[in-house]
């Protein structure tokens, strides 16, 4: 069983960075949210965001188009992913996402790339750069209740 949530408006990257921080302590080892959307749609400054609260960081958290990987060391790793450029599931492994998915907290843009690799308990967040833009939240019945606590 699934649920559906949204679409809730992002109307400035104020917006979007409030989301994020309101997510970020609910997430726990073996999380995985799936980050769809155009370019420009919202995935990486949601990313960026997520990534600040969850560590209480002040320092620029780089884009990782071109690294594919960005992870950070907590109590629970976070990994920032861009499969952008991936030309095969398989690659997704040879990265490492695999073992990631079940140790870490994965935020993975352009997840369409894992193809069927991507894990049944992931949440999908799908970004629209429509004006203002928005993003909804799709992913199995748990994820209804965990969302919840924080008001999603």
């Amino acid at each position: 069983m699934t649920f559906t949530k949204g679409p809730i408006l992002l109307p400035s990257e104020t917006d979007t960075d409030a989301l994020a921080q309101r997510i970020a302590p609910i997430l726990r080892a073996g999380d995985v949210l799936l980050l769809e959307g155009d370019i420009g749609a919202g995935k990486t400054a949601f990313s960026r965001a997520l990534i600040r609260a969850r560590l209480g960081y002040e320092e620029d958290v780089p884009s990782p188009t071109f690294t594919l990987v960005q992870t950070y060391e907590d109590d629970i790793d976070i990994w920032h992913c861009d499969l952008y450029r991936l030309s095969h599931p398989d690659e997704a492994i040879e990265l490492g996402l695999d073992e990631a998915f079940e140790s870490a907290i994965c935020l993975i843009e352009w997840p369409d790339r894992l193809a069927d690799l991507a894990p049944k308990s992931a949440l999908t967040l799908r970004f629209v750069a429509a004006d203002p833009h928005h993003v909804t939240f799709v992913g199995p019945a748990d994820w209804e209740t965990r969302l919840g606590v924080i008001d999603v």
